[in-house]
């Protein structure tokens, strides 16, 4: 009620907040629908991408064998030969999605994102010297571990080593960028190194697996995948009610009781490993990172990436561009080439954008 004594009829726009036991939340519906726009979208791309290949199959048909009605012939397409690759797009793009708007938000900068930051470099270095560097210690690596492993290994040691350089009594968001470019810049001339003085045979398998590809996917690395993304996925999740009052600031969390530091260092060790699994299960697949949680940003209308949306835009994504370098391109190429086309001018949009603020 004002001086005059008449009560206002303009009330302040806040969103409603929903209890359901000791969990509270805002129920933002804008954010919801994009949310399931997005995943359908994403289960639409999914089942174009399994249909097409030199034994094509309609869409309802791919429908239908999913849920465990289809034929037995389209069910051993589909089961045993396509849903691999194309279940390994789904769960890379949503790894690194959730990778990229937690390393974004931790940072506080649109630019940071595992590539960024020197992950996949780290992975890659470590991947092609056990490809290209013969001997006992190396061998031994490979088949008792798997490359795969190794080079998740490898992204995690160099997101430990950018974490604990940029440590300064906290971590500061531009000094973390900046000390991830030149780990990164490190990484990369160690690779062109081994490649120059390696033989050419392994030179030749070790660039197949440096663009970043979901060829040859097979349902071993696909379920090591999904598991590894799974339960990074909880942990984030459970971390993520004590995530938000970051956002407004470390005095204000700790406010509030949140133990920001731990709580920064655990949701970083996430980001770093869901990127490690990415790059383990599909290489080094460049720009979903950076690129995902933008737009999501955009689509959901907030000042922060939002994690689901980022995952499904991830997924769409790389899904999407796996469909696109296998059928509109005159020659089948890694999905690694496609999302670099993608990802490389919108780095420049953003760079053109932070520069006129």
């Amino acid at each position: 009620m004002n001086r005059t004594g008449v009560k206002p009829d303009v009330k302040p726009s806040v969103a409603p907040g929903v209890r359901l036991g000791r969990v509270s939340f805002v129920w933002r519906p804008w954010i919801v629908c994009v949310s399931l726009l997005l995943g359908a979208a994403t289960f639409l791309v999914f089942c174009l991408s399994i249909g097409v290949g030199d034994f094509p199959i309609g869409l309802p048909q791919v429908i239908a064998t999913i849920f465990g009605r289809g034929e037995q012939v389209d069910e051993f397409v589909i089961m045993d030969l396509r849903m691999p690759r194309a279940l390994a797009g789904v769960v890379v793009g949503i790894g690194l999605g959730v990778s990229g708007a937690l390393t974004q938000s931790i940072a506080r900068n649109p630019l940071a994102s595992p590539d960024v930051l020197g992950i996949t470099n780290g992975a890659s270095a470590v991947a092609v010297f056990l490809v290209t560097v013969s001997g006992g210690t190396a061998a031994a690596i490979v088949s008792s571990v798997g490359l795969s492993a190794a080079a998740l290994m490898g992204g995690l040691g160099t997101g430990l080593l950018v974490y604990f350089l940029a440590w300064r009594r906290g971590i500061d968001g531009l000094r973390l960028i900046l000390i991830g470019i030149s780990v990164s810049a490190v990484m990369e001339a160690l690779t062109t190194w081994l490649l120059v003085s390696a033989d050419i045979r392994d030179v030749a398998q070790a660039q197949a697996w440096l663009v970043g590809s979901l060829d040859d996917r097979s349902w071993d690395e696909v379920q090591v995948a999904v598991w590894g993304t799974l339960v990074l996925l909880v942990v984030v999740a459970g971390a993520a009610f004590q995530f938000k009052p970051m956002h407004l600031g470390d005095d204000v969390a700790a406010g509030l009781g949140v133990r920001y530091s731990a709580v920064r260092a655990v949701l970083l060790l996430c980001a770093v490993l869901l990127a490690g699994v990415a790059v383990s299960a599909a290489g080094p697949v460049p720009f979903v990172a950076l690129v995902a949680p933008q737009v999501a940003m955009r689509l959901a209308r907030c000042p922060t990436p939002p994690m689901v949306a980022s995952a499904l835009v991830g997924a769409l994504l790389l899904t999407g561009s796996d469909l696109v370098a296998r059928t509109a391109l005159p020659v089948g190429l890694p999905v690694g080439v496609v999302t670099a086309a993608i990802g490389g001018p919108f780095l420049v949009y953003l760079l053109v954008r932070a520069n006129r603020r």
